[in-house]
């Protein structure tokens, strides 16, 4: 059984013509002891989806499972079933930390509410010093307020509050991405050691295709709200299926100096009127625009074609779509290195 199962699930924000679909139709299997990449453009859906996984916005259909209780919509008990085992950590910790309180009061209010063995104030102060040197803080840390760190410090300290809860799942959003170069490598290497020594399962959403690459063994693309990709990162570098794909690799400045050899053409469409057929299909260097005789990509959803799930393990990843090719997904009628 899979830790977290995403089932069609969608995210809409507002009514009517003018809802905006932010996240359309997105399966996904996720097992236990993984790490997950979530990679996109800004407006994609990334941080949409991790937000719904954790119930911060409600979904408009589908269904989320999580250690196998059906977690959608979840009230009461639920809460805390997820809150036990999944928990956030967010691009900006200045703001998702309470500035007037102290980092041990922060702390020790989290191991209050999510350990029921540390009732007493000596058992929440132990896991607050646990914790601080789990991250590798001096345990009189908890004494400063946020304001007194650093931004790489500061993100230890959210990084050490996810942890209070003892979750099997972290959703990393964008954790490195305000964060000075060699500053995020510290993050990183923290977050693959935490990962190894307490076994956890991660959902990294981030742009830089180099986290990704370090710290995940598969990943998952995705374009205007829909999963178009979901691919084993070695193979993702080498070989991309999806033409967008394709692109986000082609656009990531290299260090010889050469010429950025972007792809994708033209603007991001209106997510709220995304085009018909394949939604890539205005940009794609490769559609019926650059080759004429695929009409296919104007007329017909490739996540149509298929509607399993993709199921990322660390390995072999199959999905929706007729791209399918060699245990992978990519949702493209005409996907690359197909014969």
């Amino acid at each position: 059984m899979s830790l977290l199962e995403l089932d069609h699930v969608a995210v809409r924000y507002g009514a009517g013509r003018h809802a905006l679909t932010a996240v359309d139709d997105v399966s996904l299997a996720v097992e236990a002891g993984t790490s997950i990449g979530i990679v996109g453009e800004s407006g994609s859906g990334k941080s949409t989806l991790a937000r719904a996984i954790v119930q911060l916005v409600p979904t408009a259909s589908g269904r989320i499972t999580l250690d196998g209780r059906d977690v959608t919509g979840a009230r009461g008990s639920a809460v805390r079933h997820i809150r036990d085992r999944v928990q956030m950590v967010f691009q900006d910790p200045f703001a998702s930390l309470n500035p007037r309180r102290t980092v041990g009061a922060t702390l020790a209010e989290a191991v209050g509410l999510n350990d029921r063995r540390a009732s007493g104030g000596g058992d929440r102060q132990a896991r607050v010093t646990e914790l601080l040197e789990l991250v590798r803080l001096d345990p009189a840390a908890r004494y400063r307020y946020p304001n007194e760190f650093s931004g790489g410090q500061i993100q230890r300290v959210a990084i050490a509050r996810a942890l209070a809860a003892g979750p099997r799942l972290l959703i990393l959003d964008e954790v490195t991405s305000a964060l000075d170069v060699s500053v995020q490598a510290a993050i990183l290497n923290l977050l693959r050691d935490l990962r190894e020594r307490l076994g956890l399962t991660y959902l990294c959403i981030s742009h830089d295709l180099s986290v990704i690459g370090y710290l995940c063994q598969s990943a998952v693309v995705m374009y205007l709200g829909q999963l178009v990709e979901a691919v084993p990162c070695a193979d993702l570098f080498s070989a991309p299926r999806h033409p967008y794909s394709r692109s986000l690799l082609d656009s990531v400045p290299q260090v010889r100096g050469e010429r950025i050899r972007a792809t994708a053409s033209g603007d991001v469409p209106n997510p709220r009127f995304p085009p018909p057929g394949c939604r890539y299909h205005p940009r794609c260097a490769v559609g019926p625009l650059a080759q004429p005789g695929r009409e296919a990509c104007l007329q017909r959803d490739p996540h149509q074609d298929d509607g399993r799930a993709a199921s990322l393990n660390g390995g072999p990843v199959t999905g929706p779509g007729s791209g399918a090719v060699g245990g992978r997904f990519a949702a493209c009628h005409f996907p690359l290195g197909a014969p």
